[in-house]
């Protein structure tokens, strides 16, 4: 079993090709049959509410729609309080799956014995 993996992306049209592969290597963790834990921060904030999140327009790249619902389907995605919170995203206005949590999950999340932690 490989062990789990908490990614944090930061990121999303302002960086679209490093927003992307955050959600591929997470969409691709799920598929492994890893745990797996997506942190939306930053401008990706966004992706936790369900048509808000940008179209990167990338080119030989699968949606980020399509790779946050495998990753919904089979991990766990988690929006910052703080990032929400600066965008006006109320906790209630998140798509289905999404939780709101803080730094002090983050860091709970990252120290646990054996966790692989990325950050895009």
């Amino acid at each position: 079993m490989p062990r789990p993996l908490v990614l944090k992306v930061t990121c999303a049209q302002d960086d679209p090709e490093r927003a992307n592969q955050a959600f591929t290597v997470a969409a691709a963790a799920v598929a492994a049959g890893a745990e797996v834990s997506l942190w939306l921060t930053g401008e990706a904030a966004w992706y936790a509410v369900a048509g808000r999140g940008p179209d990167l327009g990338l080119a030989h790249a699968g949606s980020v729609e399509d790779l946050l619902g495998v990753v919904l389907d089979g991990g766990r995605v988690t929006v910052c309080t703080q990032c929400a919170m600066r965008r006006g995203i109320e906790a209630d206005a998140v798509r289905p799956g999404v939780r709101v949590a803080g730094a002090a999950v983050f860091a709970e999340e990252i120290l646990a014995d054996g966790v692989q932690a990325l950050v895009y």
